[in-house]
């Protein structure tokens, strides 16, 4: 079990409250922002601000199977993802897991028992992990399957993938690739082409499975979108069953169309770092410039969520209140989670706390409990007079 949240107040530090940067204390009792008279902890030299919500990883799968050819047990791989999060001021996290007919490590099978296996740690749990369904369209017959596992398991995210076309693509021009995904999947290369030729039969069905599927989640309350909209056309399709959320949309129509409608817009923070896209699909930043992204995520990369919006305040993209609001208050409110995303009285006490001058993150607080402390200001809060009651190993 992890223990009880501390109470303590931060005070010295340039806090990021009502949408500005202030010099002003904070503080946190039972887990949430409080007021009252509290022992202090100088954090002089740091800023404090929200702690990340990442609505879409899938760093774990490193954690998972560190070699493709060397898988670890799950709850190894989820303590170590719940310390990296927090680690990179994370302190609301998806854990992106696909739903698909491509077997291995994205299959029904194994999606389940990750599921599982999260049921099981939440207990031991420091950061707030979540799972999100990547639900690959052509999955037609997994339906009872796949509503069963999100009531049984309170999946609150679902996102619609579709990576049929990229098998077929492989199979013409790229058949190393094509096969690399087969081994990784248990299977030769022909055996692998089978079933995406028997996934693509389904066709027909998949508006009306689809369809099944955005009603049982409207009922169920669960967000979900689409993820890699190649154009207008397709997110248009999306929006119109529900499918609200733009995940990683590829052509700048498509992130227009989202806008137009109103449906949010999510890029990959490792995209904005990095300055473009690995695939040739548009730069994330051209998305940010244009006002078409509304948050970030660390796609496959936990550090690039604080680094990115650095980014965007370095080039001049925008202050830094707005670009933290890209990967804190935004996400909190595209998966309408009204209790965290800003430091306000009430709320939880979700903070990250770095230091200024070198822009490390050497604190994360979650719910009240310390996830993480490193460096100087590890000595500000061990040598205070607080007493912390410390989450972290």
């Amino acid at each position: 079990m992890t223990p009880a949240p501390s109470s303590l107040r931060l005070t010295g530090a340039t806090i990021l409250r009502d949408g500005a940067l202030q010099q002003r204390s904070v503080a946190i009792e039972d887990g949430r922002i409080s007021k009252g008279p509290l022992p202090e902890v100088d954090l002089s030299g740091y800023y404090v601000l929200p702690g990340i919500i990442d609505l879409h990883g899938d760093a774990f799968e490193r954690h998972l199977a560190p070699r493709p050819s060397a898988p670890f047990p799950m709850q190894i791989a989820l303590r170590s993802t719940d310390r990296d999060a927090a680690a990179n001021g994370i302190t609301t996290a998806w854990m992106a897991h696909s739903w698909s007919w491509e077997g291995g490590y994205r299959s029904p099978d194994h999606a389940e028992a990750f599921m599982q296996a999260l049921d099981a740690y939440r207990d031991q749990m420091l950061t707030d992990l979540r799972v999100q369904i990547r639900c690959e369209t052509h999955t037609v017959d997994t339906a009872d399957r796949l509503l069963a596992a999100v009531r049984r398991h309170r999946i609150d995210y679902v996102i619609f993938n579709n990576h049929l076309d990229e098998a077929a693509h492989l199979a013409e021009t790229d058949r190393d690739r094509l096969a690399l995904w087969a081994r990784q999947a248990g299977r030769s290369p022909d055996a692998h082409l089978a079933i995406v030729r028997e996934a693509a039969q389904q066709k027909r069905d998949v508006p009306r499975y689809l369809c099944r599927l955005a009603e049982a989640f409207d009922t169920l309350g669960v967000s979900y979108g689409s993820h890699d909209d190649t154009d207008g056309e397709t997110r248009e399709y999306y929006s119109q069953i529900g499918a609200k959320i733009c995940e990683f949309p590829t052509r700048r129509a498509a992130a227009a169309l989202a806008r137009a409608v109103g449906d949010p817009i999510l890029m990959g923070a490792p995209n904005v770092v990095r300055g473009g896209s690995q695939s040739g699909n548009i730069a994330a930043i051209d998305l940010v410039r244009a006002g078409l992204c509304d948050g970030l995520v660390s796609d496959y990369y936990y550090p690039a969520l604080m680094q990115a919006a650095f980014y965007l305040v370095d080039e001049e993209v925008m202050d830094l209140p707005r670009a933290w609001a890209m990967v804190s208050s935004r996400p909190a409110e595209i998966l309408r989670l009204p209790d965290r995303g800003v430091i306000d009285y009430g709320r939880r006490a979700d903070l990250v706390v770095i230091n200024a001058k070198t822009r490390a993150i050497e604190a994360t607080i979650c719910g009240g409990r310390v996830t993480h402390l490193a460096g100087e200001a590890a000595q500000r809060f061990v040598g205070g007079r607080a007493s912390l009651r410390m989450a972290a190993e």
